[in-house]
């Protein structure tokens, strides 16, 4: 079976008279002082409670050692170096080599093979395999790995019997798809989009307060929509124990409680003439593009998360966001035309130039007076 992740596969036998396992891991080096691991998880698909087995060069000839590792909570948290121990599941032997034979030297690129036969829990074959690798060993401590997506999503579980997988991760990868165009649509489109139409379209007398249920529709709608999003992304981390993208689930949060305040401040909008209305404006017009800037922050963020950083639906979105942005600079050019001219015309209006009724016509009152 090929992994999905760091071009690792695995071969295994299991005999189902004696419920053991012999199998064979195949991991690739990123550094020639680096390690390459494999392990299993007995009660959960997370690097937490992993029994690994680690290769790596022996700081002291260089050759090619193998000893097992026990990943407890603080090492996860790097509150401590990753010490050898024995490990408490039925192994009952282990090895590894370099692909190549012997002679095999250790380099980046260069492919283990790491062997071992276990003895399974009667009825109990379905296994969680946790696999990565990194690049320094500290004597023989092993060093974090790296946190890429890739890096942090290298978990498959597998009936060894059967040799299905379990359909988990395939509705991890929908539930992602879906998460990202949702997001991407919501936060990265549709928001940016009200906030335009709120700026822009206000100053268009003609439209009346058309202007305003255009805003408060696409915000709304942009919002419920987020809203779905954030609840996926919610439960894409209750799906991937032990995967966590810091950056992105800041910002997620923080738009999402901008996106909340401003849905809330459409109660407590208060009356044209009212005292606070100034501040309130003040308010929404600095959380509103707060939120717009976080929210298109994070898409970017996201797609980095998903491994689509160069990936053609990147660069349809920043097409999206470049016409987006295109006509706000327009617009902005237009708007202030518009309020040269008139600060014009009301300029040339107080000294006399033109009359109250002459709005834009360039007729001189005197001309008028002449009549």
């Amino acid at each position: 079976m090929t992994f999905p992740t760091q071009q690792a596969s695995i071969a295994w036998t299991f005999h189902p008279h004696n419920a053991t396992l012999d199998l064979c891991f195949f991991g690739n080096f990123i550094s020639p002082s680096g390690w390459v691991g494999w392990g299993i998880n007995p009660t959960s698909a997370e690097m937490t409670g992993t029994r690994a087995l680690i290769a790596f060069p022996d700081p002291n000839s260089g050759q090619l050692v193998l000893l097992p590792y026990i990943l407890d909570p603080t090492v996860k948290l790097q509150k401590s170096p990753l010490l050898s121990r024995p490990l408490d599941i039925h192994l009952i032997s282990s090895s590894a080599t370099l692909y190549g034979g012997k002679m095999a030297t250790i380099h980046n690129g260069a492919t283990v093979q790491i062997y071992a036969t276990l003895k399974l829990e009667p009825n109990k074959t379905k296994i969680h395999h946790v696999w990565n690798r990194g690049l320094y060993v500290q004597g023989y401590s092993p060093t974090i790995h790296p946190t890429t997506s890739n890096d942090l999503s290298s978990i498959v579980t597998f009936d060894v019997l059967s040799g299905s997988a379990a359909t988990q991760h395939n509705n991890i990868d929908i539930l992602k798809l879906v998460h990202g165009i949702i997001n991407a649509l919501s936060w990265g489109i549709l928001l940016p989009m009200g906030a335009v139409t709120a700026r822009y379209l206000r100053h268009i007398q003609a439209l009346g307060p058309t202007w305003f249920y255009v805003h408060s529709g696409i915000q709304l709608s942009g919002f419920t929509l987020g809203t779905v999003g954030f609840a996926i992304g919610i439960r894409l981390g209750k799906m991937s124990p032990g995967v966590t993208y810091g950056l992105h689930r800041k910002l997620g949060f923080a738009a999402f409680c901008l996106g909340a305040l401003q849905t809330l401040a459409l109660l407590f909008r208060p009356k044209t003439t009212h005292k606070f209305r100034k501040y309130w404006k003040s308010y929404h017009h600095f959380v509103g593009y707060a939120c717009v800037v976080l929210g298109v922050v994070n898409v970017f963020q996201g797609f980095e998360v998903m491994g689509e950083g160069r990936s053609y639906a990147k660069l349809g979105y920043c097409l999206c966001l470049s016409t987006l942005i295109g006509v706000c600079i327009a617009l902005e050019v237009n708007s202030w035309v518009i309020f040269c001219r008139k600060s014009k015309e009301e300029k040339m209006r107080r000294e006399g130039l033109i009359s109250g009724s002459d709005k834009g016509s360039g007729i001189h009152s005197g001309i008028h007076g002449l009549n």
